[in-house]
């Protein structure tokens, strides 16, 4: 099993206002420690759980084009980018160009959106019914796969046509940059990972990780897909200390939410054996708090247990 980072926040310890200069460290500092993975989050206003709507959050793409300038091995990404937000010819073209910066380290997450509040801030048009959110990646992934390999792509669909498209360069990465499609919905989401992408993120604790692979397997089974080819990721947000006492002197400063993993180091070495047992090829871990001690102690004390 591989572990990778997740940014959530752009509020650092440090507190020295450079925010760029704090995420490429984090990124670096990931890529020099044993993590294969680091990846943002693509929204425009900072979600609940995480921080208040006010806080600071830098846009996913520049960003990414920024970190791939200035990391050399570890795997970039966004976790994941709603198809609401960008036209999928126009997105097809901004991954492309991240794939060559970075020399072909991309993968492209990508979603159906939910944040209903972003998308009217914002000025996008938000679908209501998730199934037509859906429907709206599907045929996203459908146009970024063909402008990625053909010389010239056309396509018709329901939400979204391009007409004659070229896009040069192609991405480096062949027959084109993984796709991963960010969310576990049993009957829609699961069915397209199934059809569609080449890796699957699914949020939750190890026994939910287990029901949605399981999910995903049937509907592979029916798609005639075989299941050992997608990438199975899960995010999985965490706050580490060396004892029971540290942690919840942590907990007390930051706060957390329930579904944040506040534990000691062994108990992380039992919570990710966990998530390996179950299948897990990748597991992304959203740093509570953008915690110091939680990065080093993953590294120094976590991840050679199962690297």
């Amino acid at each position: 099993m591989r572990f990778g980072i997740t940014n959530s926040s752009f509020e650092f310890a440090n507190g020295d206002g450079d925010i760029f200069e704090s995420i490429q460290q984090k990124a670096q500092w990931a890529e020099m420690n044993g993590f294969s993975w680091f990846s943002v989050m693509d929204h425009f206003i900072q979600i609940s759980g995480i921080g208040p709507m006010t806080d600071p959050m830098m846009e996913s793409w520049t960003m990414l084009a920024a970190l791939a300038a200035t990391t050399t091995k570890i795997r970039l990404g966004t976790l994941v980018s709603s198809v609401g937000y960008r036209n999928p010819a126009l997105l097809a073209k901004m991954a492309a160009t991240v794939d060559i910066i970075s020399q072909g380290r991309l993968t492209l997450g990508i979603g159906a959106g939910w944040f209903d509040d972003e998308y009217v801030q914002y000025g996008f048009e938000y679908p209501e019914k998730a199934s037509v959110r859906i429907a709206q990646m599907e045929e996203a992934i459908h146009i970024i796969k063909m402008m990625w390999s053909q010389e010239r792509a056309t396509y018709q669909g329901k939400y979204f046509s391009i007409k004659q498209a070229i896009l040069e360069p192609k991405p480096v990465q062949k027959p084109h940059p993984p796709i991963m499609i960010g969310g576990g919905g049993p009957k829609l989401t699961l069915n397209a990972v199934a059809r569609l992408a080449d890796s699957s993120n699914v949020f939750g604790d190890p026994d939910s990780a287990r029901g949605k692979f399981d999910l995903l397997k049937s509907h592979c089974d029916k798609e005639g897909r075989d299941f050992e080819e997608i990438e199975r990721t899960v995010i999985s947000a965490c706050l580490l200390a060396k004892s029971d006492r540290a942690l919840q002197q942590k907990i007390d400063r930051y706060g957390i939410q329930d579904w944040v993993h506040g534990v000691t180091v062994s108990e992380a070495h039992d919570l990710f054996g966990r998530y390996r047992e179950v299948g897990v090829d990748l597991i992304i871990l959203n740093i509570h708090g953008n915690d110091e001690e939680t990065m080093e102690l993953l590294a120094g004390e976590v991840l050679p247990r199962f690297l």
